[in-house]
């Protein structure tokens, strides 16, 4: 690559690495290198339909290489970030070190135990495409096992389902799990009979959806209900040591399945200052994404705090939109002359969740808006579809949620896993 162009490292290439490289990689003064642990791009929104069977991982995910064949400053380099030594403008990885001139921090956010080591331990996570399919193959193999046992509390235990966390991801595996228990594990495990065990969603607030309105509160908790879902509000995980979910004090639920949607923390990397974190390990960042106390730093999306919005003065939520819109706004920014630069503002174009079946909520601020039922849920598909990287993961995802909506089952339900090879 042609080293007198002003080199860009990118380090994380999800809603906001992506965009970002999207927007800059159209300026040819720059050179881009993007770094990701992953060779491939996914779509969190879904990952917890890989993790219940009704997706293939190559609907949500996309490989970096091809999706960069057509910009030729771009390249990519798979490793994981380990060190960044902002005096010598450098970077160094588990394969070797970068400079750069320029580094966009967009790792992401990883999943949070809230320093609790035995729910870390045996909790069932949904952060990464490996994460979901780990669960979709432990879920199988317990309905698997519930068929063949003989001990009716064992069997209870595999077969209870408590899903840590109301948020639009918690309400969504919830939904999903109640839909499966009447429409498709009882076909597919008649051993089973009518005895399936429970699905609870537990959430330390007073409300599921907690950011949305009142009416999308509602709706889906009472949606959830219907389904058969246990809802249980002002609750908190206190402990899970493979056998036992304990909540609040002492109340015990007896399950083998903790999944855990209860929250996001930042990366901390090390080289950077502890005085460049604020709340939640999130990089405190100017209105135009730079790192405060840095001159080239720049971080993007769920890893940073950006308090100088003046209609999120404690922060932008932690969602998609707020990356994808991050990382565009500096590409630009940076392909502009510092005077005409333009601070961040964050466009709130809503909120949305589906709940099952037909049953979905969307909120939409300006005008202030909520609807719900048949016609949040279509939008909710029209708009994750369109969201997804490429043309064919658009047309491969719309044409396995055509054949589950009419077929009410999806095919995707095989256990794979790698087999270790014996030694000789």
């Amino acid at each position: 690559m042609n080293t007198d162009k002003k080199r860009v490292v990118v380090v994380g290439g999800g809603f906001a690495g992506i965009n970002f490289i999207k927007q800059l990689s159209k300026n040819k003064a720059f050179e881009i290198i993007l770094v990701d642990l992953n060779n491939y791009n996914f779509f969190p929104p879904l990952l917890y339909q890989v993790a219940t069977g009704f997706l293939e991982p190559s609907s949500i995910s996309y490989p970096f290489r091809k999706f960069l064949r057509n910009r030729p400053n771009v390249r990519f380099r798979m490793a994981a970030l380990q060190q960044v030594v902002p005096a010598e403008n450098k970077v160094i990885l588990t394969n070797g070190e970068l400079h750069y001139d320029i580094l966009v921090m967009a790792t992401g956010a990883a999943t949070n135990y809230f320093g609790m080591e035995n729910v870390k331990q045996h909790a069932i996570p949904m952060k990464t495409l490996s994460d979901a399919l780990a669960m979709r193959n432990l879920m199988l193999n317990r309905l698997e096992e519930a068929t063949r046992t003989t001990d009716p509390e064992l069997k209870r235990k595999l077969l209870t389902m408590v899903v840590a966390g109301g948020g639009p991801t918690g309400v969504e595996v919830s939904g999903m799990f109640a839909e499966m228990r009447q429409s498709i594990i009882r076909k597919d495990y008649p051993e089973l009979g009518k005895g399936f065990s429970d699905i609870i969603l537990v959430d330390g607030g007073d409300a599921v959806l907690g950011p949305m309105s009142v009416e999308s509160q509602r709706y889906s908790k009472a949606s959830l209900e219907k389904l058969g879902v246990k809802v249980m509000l002002n609750t908190r995980v206190k402990d899970f040591d493979g056998d036992t979910v304990t909540v609040n004090e002492d109340t015990a639920i007896k399950t083998k399945n903790l999944i855990w949607a209860a929250g996001v923390s930042a990366i901390v990397f090390e080289g950077f200052p502890a005085e460049w974190y604020g709340p939640g390990k999130r990089m405190l960042v100017d209105a135009y994404n730079k790192v405060q106390g840095s001159e080239n730093i720049y971080a993007l999306g769920d890893t940073c705090l950006q308090m100088s919005d003046p209609a999120f003065p404690k922060g932008h939520p932690q969602v998609a939109q707020v990356a994808i819109q991050q990382g565009k706004r500096l590409a630009q920014n940076l392909s502009k002359p510092a005077a005409e630069w333009k601070a961040f503002e964050y466009f709130d174009k809503g909120s949305m969740a589906i709940i099952g079946r037909n049953k979905a909520v969307a909120d939409i601020p300006k005008p202030k808006f909520h609807f719900n039922g048949f016609t949040a849920w279509a939008v909710w598909l029209f708009i994750h579809v369109m969201s997804l990287l490429t043309v064919k993961n658009k047309l491969r995802t719309f044409g396995n949620w055509v054949i589950a909506y009419f077929s009410k089952d999806q095919s995707f339900r095989m256990i794979i896993q790698p087999q270790k090879k014996e030694k000789e």
